[in-house]
């Protein structure tokens, strides 16, 4: 390659940056990239004062700090995260070198150009792939990408590159669907007497998830306190499905709506076969627990060509949802920001480069020091799924998710059952491999690790961060699709009704004057007294590996226990005590 003849001759190196020893797993190299195709890729720059951001999270998001709520402007964090003008002119300089037309943004150098170009840059070769399953099309990518040497302190990471991933929606699984023909109007279906409202057996109601966790405080609807959640992989929230819902167990709300903002080519599309369960979801729930506190719906897109071939390429598109998603939402001044985030995605974080953690996880927790909480599901896989490593060993070892496991996220597991509560078998957990466990959660953590001593020490690193922070209910919600009501569980729903809960926190502060939450794990850890703990249950996973061959289902599980575990957290909220801490004074009622 040209750029390797040039590093030669100059007497120069390249340092591998990033590589995989295969093709990830689900995933198939369906052709060649042609020369002349197009490419768009960013580069990651590293903050000139990486340790200063961490430190200024820290200060406006823990109770005892006097610059507690004191959260920071876009200029403050962009000032934080910001490169040296030494970084910055070595990055542009290179690919001014090599052609390439650059534009700086901060710590983002982004640029678009060929194939050939980019493999005689990166020392690589893009190609096209696609996963099992997955109805975008496939994905130009490549298996690992180099820099020169002396650029290696620069660049922490130029992605799509080694990103694979394989994001998915955290539902477990649509349980129960009426009987009743499809064609039968919602109007006609019967309504259990005793209930009031529609059915579903074993499902849980909106009414029963506000009494479980004492929720009486209604607030006033303000566009200053707006609650929002984000639909990945073409999943669109339906009008109609949230005007029937709201109608069956929101009356109070079945007049309202919600608003949806488009980001990066997301869509919105209403009709019956592209209804999406996850959004649904999502939208009812936080509807339940949040009302009426204004909603709002980020539909990022990432759909590249469906059938690309060598002459008629299209439009290359990163699919890089999170990157996309989170530099917009930092590109907006805090007045557009929601006051509390929830997302129900991720995937195994040992399926995205390390790199691609970091840096996405920096920029949750940027959010956070502007005074966002952020709030994702923990997973639906207990320890793990498959339990293998993809280092090229096959070793058995659990498998933390991204980015539940990012310290600056609040990590939501799941329960079931009401008499007691209990830890649900799919609520994942455990320790992240590529964060170590935060000053927060330390005693906490700490008092598990001790209590467990070496169960499972082999398959997990102790000095990780912990997962998840708390849980919430997860198995059967109601959920309307399509008209018809159906029994969804999964992390992905204890994620947006626990973001409900901050949302009317945030609310109640705001009525008091007091500036929204942020990053809540702080005050969530100092006030272990505020949830329910669960002891009772577990999350099982890694069924069919030789290490837990004797053990209860031939599965590992982490156990709910007293105190902090690796299943339900904390706990589930008790929101009189979550309200009398975050909102001193306000009345539940």
């Amino acid at each position: 390659m040209l750029w390797s003849v040039l590093l030669l001759a100059a007497g120069a190196s390249a340092h591998v940056k990033s590589s995989l020893p295969s093709v990830p797993s689900g995933w198939k190299k369906v052709r060649a990239a042609s020369a002349d195709e197009s490419v768009t890729l960013k580069i990651a720059l590293p903050a000139h004062q990486s340790d200063v951001l961490e430190a200024a999270i820290l200060r406006v998001s823990t109770p005892s700090h006097p610059q507690y709520g004191m959260h920071l402007s876009s200029e403050e964090v962009r000032s934080l995260v910001a490169p040296s003008d030494e970084t910055t002119d070595a990055v542009t300089e290179w690919l001014r070198r090599n052609g390439i037309k650059a534009k700086v943004d901060n710590d983002w150098v982004s640029f678009t150009t060929s194939v050939a170009k980019a493999n005689n840059l990166l020392n690589t070769t893009f190609d096209w792939y696609q996963q099992d399953g997955d109805k975008t099309g496939p994905k130009l990518r490549t298996l690992q990408y180099s820099v020169p040497d002396e650029l290696d302190v620069h660049v922490d990471m130029i992605q799509p590159t080694t990103r694979f991933g394989k994001l998915a929606a955290k539902a477990s699984t649509i349980f129960e669907v009426y009987e009743e023909p499809e064609t039968q109007p919602l109007a006609n279906v019967k309504v259990a007497a005793d209930e009031g409202h529609p059915t579903c057996t074993g499902c849980i109601y909106p009414d029963e998830i506000r009494s479980l966790y004492n929720i009486k405080y209604k607030p006033s609807a303000s566009n200053k306190n707006t609650i929002a959640f984000a639909s990945y992989l073409e999943q669109y929230s339906n009008y109609e499905d949230f005007t029937s819902f709201a109608k069956a167990f929101v009356p109070e709300a079945a007049e309202r709506n919600y608003t949806v903002k488009l980001v990066k080519g997301g869509l919105h599309d209403q009709s019956p076969e592209n209804i999406g369960v996850e959004a649904n979801l999502d939208l009812q729930y936080i509807l339940a627990t949040s009302n009426p506190i204004p909603i709002r719906e980020y539909s990022i897109g990432g759909r590249g060509p469906l059938v690309p071939t060598a002459n008629q390429p299209g439009p290359e598109i990163s699919n890089e949802p999170y990157l996309e998603f989170f530099s917009y939402l930092l590109s907006l001044p805090n007045s557009q920001l929601p006051a509390t985030l929830s997302t129900s995605y991720g995937e195994e974080e040992q399926s995205v480069p390390r790199e691609y953690a970091l840096k996405v996880c920096s920029m949750i927790g940027q959010l956070g020091a502007r005074g966002v909480s952020v709030i994702f599901s923990s997973g639906d896989s207990g320890p793990g799924d498959a339990c293998i490593r993809n280092d090229g060993t096959n070793s058995t070892y659990f498998e933390p998710t991204f980015p539940g496991a990012c310290p600056w996220v609040t990590s939501v597991g799941g329960t079931y059952q009401t008499a007691p509560e209990q830890a649900v078998y799919f609520s994942s957990g455990g320790f992240s491999v590529y964060h170590k466990r935060p000053l927060y959660q330390e005693l906490a953590v700490g008092k598990y690790l001790k209590k467990i001593g070496t169960t499972y020490a082999e398959f997990f690193d102790a000095r990780g961060r912990g997962f998840p922070d708390v849980s919430a209910q997860a198995y059967k919600y109601a959920v309307f699709i399509g008209g018809r009501l159906a029994g969804v569980s999964g992390t992905s729903a204890s994620a947006p009704a626990f973001a409900g809960i901050v949302a009317l926190l945030n609310a109640a502060r705001k009525s008091r004057g007091l500036p929204s939450l942020g990053f809540v794990n702080p005050l969530l850890y100092a006030a272990p007294y505020a949830f329910t703990d669960i002891v009772d249950g577990s999350g099982t996973g890694c069924q069919g590996r030789p290490e837990f061959a004797g053990d209860e289902g031939g599965s590992a599980k982490w156990n709910a226990t007293e105190g902090w575990d690796p299943v339900t957290g904390l706990g589930t909220p008790r929101f009189e005590r979550l309200l009398a801490v975050a909102a001193p004074g306000v009345k539940n009622a």
